[in-house]
């Protein structure tokens, strides 16, 4: 999948900047890392299929029309579209309760794409950290450059052990709670990695840190060809929970501090639904889970 840029005249595309055009040419997004473009569409155009969901990203449109990326195509897939705007409305609601009780506490946004979350948690004393893979981090900083002292971007690669101490997060939370974000990430990794991710962050994460992340039911497992925006760049499902407590068994550490389904968005029926199908499923087709230290 190709991705061209061109300049936009906004302030994060300065005179001289890069080549000629200030901006990366050609910028190539291969499989998983084409699906960073599925959230950003959602939350700058999905409130013409969900209004009752528009999440007021203020940055998403903006970045795609830098991208030249056909929202139009990605806008079909209706279910994705719910289910980001959707989790969007959850974690912030989740996000927003955490730096109440922790105004000074930083954030972390693992696999952040192009994302902006800090605009909805920035209070002023809280300091915020976007990571990456490399690739990913060389467009993200030509279209969201870090700021001062309070948002930073990183490079990390979640396939192997070691990203606490790449990101230095010991030195980000100076003993104080930890907000961890991974939306749209763990799906795609395989399960090994998954569990290791959770245990290096039940194992280095300060008390009342908190990981917020996203999970399908082990059944969708290699079935990505069946989504209209996730089979067309080539990535693959290859992790889903099996039961309800499998997060929790990753490390001794872990508490769920929430959990909610996107069975909510169909109301009784939905939930319903999901109760008849959970002896087959072993847990909710698509949920928001977080976990505490």
């Amino acid at each position: 999948m190709e991705t061209s840029l061109r300049r936009c005249g906004r302030s994060h595309c300065p005179p001289g900047a890069v080549p000629p055009e200030c901006l990366l040419r050609q910028t190539r997004l291969q499989a998983v890392r084409a699906t960073l473009l599925i959230p950003l569409v959602a939350r700058a155009h999905g409130a013409r299929c969900y209004p009752w969901l528009d999440c007021l990203d203020a940055d998403a449109a903006h970045l795609l029309s830098c991208l030249q990326s056909d929202a139009e195509t990605l806008l079909q897939d209706r279910l994705v579209v719910l289910n980001v705007l959707w989790r969007t409305h959850v974690l912030k609601a989740w996000g927003r309760e955490f730096f109440a009780r922790h105004p000074h506490a930083a954030g972390v946004n693992l696999g952040c794409g192009l994302s902006n979350h800090f605009q909805w948690f920035d209070n002023g004393h809280n300091r915020w950290l976007d990571a990456d893979l490399p690739e990913v981090l060389a467009l993200r900083e030509q279209l969201l450059p870090g700021q001062g002292e309070h948002r930073h971007n990183a490079g990390i690669d979640l396939s192997g052990d070691g990203w606490w101490d790449a990101l230095e997060l010991d030195r980000w939370a100076a003993g104080a709670p930890l907000w961890l974000l991974c939306e749209g990430v763990l799906m795609y990794l395989p399960p090994e990695r998954v569990r290791a991710l959770l245990r290096e962050f039940a194992q280095r994460a300060p008390p009342d840190s908190v990981l917020v992340l996203d999970a399908m039911s082990h059944r969708a497992i290699g079935q990505s060809r069946w989504s209209a925006s996730v089979g067309p760049t080539g990535a693959e499902f290859r992790w889903g929970l099996q039961h309800g407590g499998e997060l929790l068994q990753a490390h001794p550490r872990l508490r769920q501090a929430g959990m909610r389904s996107v069975s909510e968005c169909y109301g009784a029926a939905g939930a319903a639904f999901e109760a008849l199908c959970l002896p087959w499923t072993g847990a909710p087709l698509y949920a928001m889970h977080a976990l505490r230290v």
